[in-house]
């Protein structure tokens, strides 16, 4: 990649060559006894390119690669980029490592889908060891920029493979490889454990960093072993610091818990719900006090009950403009908390994290699953509302990140309004009226049947257990029986505990998205869910959603910083598959579920991160 050693003689040769004359004048003053010394001029990359272009021949060559080497030093991407195309069109002798500068240089100005398509041309042309690892590298940062890490990995391993097999520097690629392994989760680890001693070197010692940070004596065992199984492997360089930063990490100890919640008012009856659930938690540490604090007092006042308390650790409030209130006070800015809803306001402490039921995480998880069964085309159908309008807008937002294909969308204002939407959304009164035109052509009785439009290959619907129920049929009976079936899914809203004690035969077939703690099997504590049940037989469903959430933020505290520190790290929680991105904020990955004729069942379905639409070939955008 740098100069010839003639390149560079010849180069300082014309440089030394400009002062000769100055020198000689000097050297012929008598009154001057010492020779003043002449610093070679420095000649920025841009310059550079621009004598290379008032030249011709070999004298333009050699400028253009001085040009090259100083554009990269400088890291002035745009100006390499053309650089290396003149090099390209003046027929240099090494284009493939100009075109690899190419693609490094549009990946640097974020032209991911142009990158990639040149890296995608110069597949069958890597002949030389350094260069096969520039190009994986440079794919493998391309798909890590968009958070695509299970397709970035597998370029980072080949990598790897081939800079320790040919003795290239890989200091670069083997801490952007240890980063994004650190955002997987060990069952995706697993996935990965198989191929080269190289890759497994690799994935090993990333599980036994989520298997035993916060056990220092166990993870010092499983260090050791890892470096007699692996030796000189280039994962070694992540060892003595890694270690260092993983034994230092210590759970928060929980003494003193003080909890903010709503205890009078409107909202008493949903704080009253968190609150059992924390105190059901609790049990895992009988030692902690716990001290609960009136969330709609004065900020002054609840200052005042902080001060007196000096609690290790804060969970809630609740509401959102609660938590937007306790942001502001200084003296609550120095607690460990964790809010139990989202914030308007910046995340500004790594001490500070946001566990919400939100209904986005289930968009997100939709959209995963859609795509890994390569749905192109999504109906949905929401209420008119705040709410409806705002979840659509989130998964249409979502949904064009990765498809061309807008979804088709439809709101109903109220229960009458329904079978005339999903009429309209699939078609079928066009088709009514198609009928209506040959009947009227033909004196005799006309067999006929309605279609509905075929284009339509998934649908989603965004209501609550009682809407979904009357929804649901009109999709059934509307949809053509000429038409393969298309498959409904829907959110945990859906899904009511109370509704389902009658008939679930309406909904069969329907899948949704749910927390594990409100589903038949799904829950990893039946012990728990049977005191539960005794002691609140008549708990609405929101009341168990929020008991389950307030056991969950006692279970998280011990774990949050090892949480933190390895994002691909999760437990399993009653509210989902718990983990916590570089925000703060708690992920829920909930599980899915679908109706049959007298029962539910859960479900493992498929799911994968997208490919933005911008770094998809051509051909599959159609």
């Amino acid at each position: 990649m740098r100069l010839t050693h003639y390149s560079l003689i010849l180069l300082f040769s014309l440089l030394s060559a400009c002062s000769t004359t100055e020198k000689t004048q000097i050297l012929k003053k008598p009154e001057i006894n010492q020779q003043k010394k002449v610093q070679p001029k420095v000649y920025t990359a841009t310059q550079l390119y621009s004598n290379a272009r008032a030249k011709r021949g070999a004298d333009k060559i050699q400028l253009l690669y001085l040009a090259r080497e100083k554009a990269l030093e400088e890291q002035n991407w745009s100006l390499l980029e053309s650089i290396c195309t003149t090099l390209i069109s003046s027929q240099s002798s090494d284009n493939i490592q100009n075109s690899l500068y190419i693609a490094l240089s549009q990946y640097h100005q974020y032209q991911y889908a142009s990158a990639l398509a040149l890296l995608e041309k110069l597949n069958d042309k890597l002949t030389s060891p350094a260069h096969y690892y520039w190009h994986q590298l440079i794919t493998g940062n391309i798909y890590a920029k968009q958070s695509l890490t299970a397709q970035a990995v597998p370029y980072y391993f080949r990598a790897s493979e081939i800079a320790q097999k040919h003795d290239i520097d890989a200091n670069e690629l083997n801490k952007k490889l240890w980063a994004e392994l650190a955002k997987l989760q060990s069952d995706s680890l697993e996935e990965l454990n198989t191929g080269s001693s190289i890759q497994q070197g690799w994935i090993n010692l990333a599980l036994y960093n989520q298997l035993y940070v916060g056990d220092p004596v166990s993870l010092h065992s499983a260090m050791n072993n890892w470096q007699r199984r692996y030796p000189r492997h280039p994962a070694s360089f992540a060892l003595p610091d890694k270690m260092k930063n993983l034994l230092a990490i210590e759970p928060y100890k929980l003494t003193k818990l003080a909890v903010l919640l709503p205890e009078t008012g409107k909202n008493a009856r949903i704080g009253e719900a968190v609150k059992n659930g924390i105190l059901a938690a609790s049990y895992i540490n009988h030692d902690a006090e716990i001290h609960y604090i009136n969330s709609i007092e004065s900020i002054e006042k609840i200052n005042e009950h902080i001060t007196l308390i000096k609690p290790d650790f804060i969970i809630g409030p609740l509401l959102k403009n609660n938590i937007d209130k306790i942001k502001q006070s200084e003296i609550l800015a120095n607690y460990p908390t964790i809010f139990l809803n989202s914030s308007s306001s910046e995340h500004t402490s790594l001490e500070h994290y946001s566990f919400a039921l939100s209904p986005e995480h289930e968009l997100t998880q939709a959209i995963n699953h859609f795509l890994a069964k390569e749905y192109k085309k999504p109906l949905l159908l929401a209420p008119k509302n705040k709410s409806g309008e705002r979840l659509v807008q989130s998964f249409t937002q979502q949904w064009q990140l990765y498809s061309k294909n807008l979804p088709e969308i439809g709101f109903y204002a109220d229960k009458k309004d329904m079978q005339n939407q999903v009429k309209r959304l699939l078609e079928v009164d066009e088709s009514k009226k198609r009928i209506n035109k040959i009947k009227l052509l033909f004196r005799e009785k006309v067999n006929n049947e309605t279609r509905s439009r075929r284009d339509i290959d998934v649908i989603y619907l965004i209501g609550d257990a009682v809407q979904t129920r009357l929804l649901k049929p009109y999709f059934d009976v509307n949809i053509s029986t000429f038409a393969e079936k298309v498959p409904l899914y829907a959110s945990s809203k859906s899904h009511s505990l109370q509704v389902d004690r009658t008939d679930k035969r309406d909904l069969a077939g329907l899948y949704f998205t749910e927390i594990p703690w409100m589903l038949p099997q799904g829950h990893t504590q039946p012990a728990l869910r049977a005191q539960f049940d005794k002691l609140w037989p008549q708990q609405g469903d929101l009341q168990q959603r929020l008991f389950a959430m307030g056991y969950d933020a006692v279970k998280l505290i011990p774990q949050l910083k090892q949480l933190s520190a390895l994002s691909g790290k999760s437990i399993q929680g009653l509210t989902g598959l718990l983990s916590i991105n570089q925000d703060g904020q708690i992920h829920r990955q909930l599980q899915w579920a679908r109706y049959f004729q007298k029962s539910i069942k859960v479900l493992k379905l498929k799911e994968v991160k997208p490919t933005p639409l911008f770094l998809q070939p051509s051909e599959n955008m159609d």
